[in-house]
């Protein structure tokens, strides 16, 4: 089958030869001129902006939403594989074949002779083998956790990989304590009008905030997400009652939002 005939092809089966047939054209002279012009480096933006489209449509569950960004996503790994097959640094097969001799190796217990009890066991293992891999061994045991990732999500991992090795507190009152020993300190600078030590000091308190969500089992990014999505629909619901008085946004005083802000937290 031609290129032609692969980019209207609508067999299931080779949707994926499709979608890099058409990234091919895309990319070829006669092609699209935005495309042809793109890099690695250009389009970094454009992979963390589908990566947070499909958070955000999972969040929402909209099935059909989910499908098309995982679809715009799936597209940016397709680009990278194109641009570096046109360099003859690897192709989208590589890519494939990379990761599928990853999971294999990482899963001797589905396709070795290890054995694992439980979920726990596995992520263990997971991790000594990781780390093998890399030759980590001797390097500090928190090297290169999460990095690159939003530093919220990264204080989640960093606190979840220093438990495996029992750095923890026994239980959640350890955890408040040093939530409150943090805002204290926070206060402190506040009254000495550090400003330099209260940013220091306000990190303590976002990390030990963090750790709290963790020792809950829940994700601290969901959580902000989540209280992000309040306060927007709340605002807006605050916005709306105003106009509803003939008053605008622009012009509403303080005291005005305050009230209508309390009115809708009782909606």
């Amino acid at each position: 089958m031609d290129d032609h005939a692969m980019m209207h092809c609508k067999e299931p089966a080779r949707q994926m030869e499709r979608l890099r047939a058409i990234m091919h054209r895309l990319r070829a002279p006669g092609g699209c001129p935005w495309d042809a012009e793109q890099t690695h480096e250009s389009i970094i933006s454009n992979l963390i902006e589908e990566a947070y489209e499909c958070v955000d449509a999972i969040r929402s569950g909209d099935i059909t939403h989910m499908r098309e960004e995982f679809g715009d996503l799936l597209l940016q790994v397709v680009f990278h594989a194109e641009l570096a097959s046109e360099r003859g640094d690897f192709t989208f097969d590589d890519v494939a074949a990379a990761i599928s001799d990853k999971l294999v190796h990482r899963h001797p217990h589905v396709y070795g002779d290890s054995t694992v009890g439980d979920s726990e066991g596995v992520l263990a293992q997971w991790d000594a083998i990781k780390r093998a891999e890399k030759g980590d061994e001797h390097r500090p045991y928190l090297h290169g956790v999460g990095k690159g990732l939003p530093a919220l999500i990264r204080a989640a991992k960093l606190q979840k990989k220093a438990a495996k090795v029992g750095f923890d507190w026994p239980d959640e009152t350890g955890v408040l304590a040093k939530l409150r020993e943090e805002i204290d300190e926070l206060q402190a600078e506040i009254d000495a009008g550090n400003e330099e030590a209260f940013a220091e000091e306000l990190g303590d308190v976002f990390f030990s905030l963090v750790n709290l969500a963790r020792f809950r089992q829940l994700d601290p990014e969901v959580i902000m997400a989540q209280a992000n999505r309040k306060f927007e629909n709340r605002f807006a619901a605050m916005e709306q009652s105003l106009r509803g008085q003939g008053i605008a946004l622009s012009n509403a005083t303080l005291e005005q939002m305050e009230s209508h802000w309390q009115q809708m937290k009782k909606v």
